[in-house]
């Protein structure tokens, strides 16, 4: 069906029409409203009558994860919830920037499927189905997809120079550091506190000393480590015992103290590119042949003898026996023993710890199936929960980093592991194992907290190898607490589902804090 005319406005009732908006941090043209007032231009030369509005604002069109706007959108369409017969978009790249022009037609294809025209307002072609439309489409979604690609390889250049240059590109500076802005000249201009940022673009950010205590602390675990051969966890364990909490306000834990032990910046040089997560694809871990650096580029608050022997510890550590030799060694114990057991292999001084043959064969029930021991029972369930439970602090520690880059504020209860957000509302995260039923379907059991009441709980629901996130479930206790615990399917209609999101965008919103100006 073709376009209503002028002719036909002045004729017959207007056509009901939806506007989806997408803004990212391209170009100030793409403003929302700079689109609207184009969507606004066409509508009211072909007819149409706007009556719903889907807007996405500050989001990359690379993917459908985080634009809840398009994702209402196709809902709507595909549950047949829509009070308008076209959507008017300003033209192909506000639709997506797809690195697969498939997807962005595909989406299309919901909704014509569902009798609902897409028309690109701001293009100089009808889509009207014909050949041409269709070629010219094909076109401009290739070249859109390609925009990315283009632009994601200009920023990783431009973000390399820098690096190269002794800039730091974004991140927190760290235990024992800060971040200090300099304008073009290297002249300090400013100390940055969390959450703050450059405004100028010609302003760039280092790395400096932070106060005295801190860097103490940060040598001595370093001492600690290399001269009185204290594990990671041991450190963590002492750092507690007297108060010392992390960068982030949190007690310290192995990973944190490893994260000293090994970063580069510590002892002055400037690394970039150890994890790669271009265009939004899978999250790489890079080879160091593959890292950009820049040594010696801010002040060290480490030795560097010190560094080097804590890497060397380190490696050693992993280096020291082969896989035959460990399993060489987990065979004679079970003849010394008749058992094997997380705590058996780590009451044995003599014996690689149980976190090494985790670590180099994946599990502990892997390193016995290998030597030929089995309990009867099946306990990969323990290797699970073990995962599990490490990863736990690991996604709290980013969502709080996260919320106070954002610039809000974080209260970690060390008792009821509560956050209180804002001093708004209590977030409650829990990460939930996938389970199989006897017929080998998924299921994911929520147990919600009926004693704290957390206002929203963070579901974080696992695959089904629990080895990586799969999605979230963002739950409000005014809706969902009294019920106690949730039984989650693959699908679970819209009751459920609409409190499911791909990512924490939409929870980071709920936290984002807005400098309001006052009004004169």
């Amino acid at each position: 069906m073709s376009a209503p005319t002028a002719r036909d406005r002045e004729t017959g009732p207007l056509t009901r029409a939806a506007q989806y908006v997408r803004m990212s941090t391209e170009h100030q043209k793409y403003s929302t409203e700079n689109q609207a007032e184009i969507i606004g231009l066409y509508a009211a030369q072909r007819g149409f009558e706007i009556v719903r509005t889907y807007a996405d604002e500050g989001k990359s069109g690379l993917r459908l994860d985080g634009r809840d706007a398009l994702k209402q959108l196709i809902a709507d369409v595909e549950a047949g919830d829509t009070p308008f017969e076209a959507i008017l978009v300003y033209d192909v790249s506000r639709w997506g920037r797809f690195q697969d022009a498939d997807q962005s037609a595909y989406y299309e294809f919901l909704c014509r499927r569902a009798g609902i025209a897409v028309h690109y307002c701001a293009e100089q072609f009808e889509n009207d189905g014909s050949l041409s439309a269709t070629i010219i489409k094909s076109m401009k979604r290739a070249m859109a997809g390609e925009y990315s690609r283009e632009l994601s390889a200009k920023v990783f250049t431009g973000q390399c120079r820098l690096i190269t240059l002794g800039f730091r590109q974004g991140g927190p500076a760290g235990f024992g550091l800060r971040r200090l802005l300099v304008d073009e000249h290297r002249q300090p201009k400013a100390e940055l506190a969390r959450g703050e940022h450059k405004s100028l673009q010609t302003d760039r950010v280092v790395l400096k000393p932070g106060p005295p205590s801190e860097i103490e602390v940060v040598q001595r675990i370093y001492r600690m480590f290399v001269v009185n051969r204290r594990s990671e966890r041991e450190i963590a364990v002492l750092l507690n015992a007297e108060n010392i909490l992390t960068d982030l306000g949190r007690p310290w834990t192995r990973g944190t103290v490893h994260q000293v032990l090994t970063n580069e910046k510590y002892i002055g040089n400037n690394v970039y590119n150890r994890v790669s997560f271009k265009l939004k694809t899978t999250r790489v871990v890079n080879p160091p042949k593959a890292w950009v650096r820049a040594d010696g580029a801010f002040e060290p608050i480490v030795d560097l003898d010190f560094f080097v022997a804590a890497q060397r510890i380190i490696e050693e550590r992993s280096r020291r026996y082969t896989d035959a030799e460990l399993l060489e060694r987990l065979t004679e114990l079970l003849a010394r023993k008749g058992c094997l057991s997380g705590l058996v292999i780590d009451e044995v001084e003599d014996m690689p710890s149980s976190s090494t043959y985790r670590n180099r064969f994946g599990s502990l029930v892997r390193a016995y199936e290998l030597v030929g021991y089995t309990t009867g029972r099946d306990f990969r369930y323990l290797e699970t929960n073990r995962v599990l439970r490490a990863l736990h602090p690991e996604v709290v520690a980013q969502t709080v980093a996260e919320i106070e880059r954002l610039g809000g504020t974080v209260r970690a209860d060390p008792v009821t592991d509560l956050l209180r957000v804002n001093d708004e509302f209590s977030v409650s995260l829990v990460i939930v194992r996938c389970s199989r039923t006897s017929g080998g379907d998924r299921r994911w059991k929520i147990r919600l907290d009926t004693g704290l009441k957390p206002d929203i709980t963070v579901a974080v629901r696992m695959d089904a190898e629990n080895a990586q996130v799969q999605d979230y479930y963002l739950l409000p206790w005014i809706d969902l607490g009294p019920l106690g615990s949730l039984r989650l399917r693959e699908d679970n209609g819209v009751f459920l589902d609409a409190y499911r999101y791909d990512g924490l965008e939409a929870f980071y919103d709920l936290t984002r804090r807005v400098r309001l100006r006052a009004a004169a």
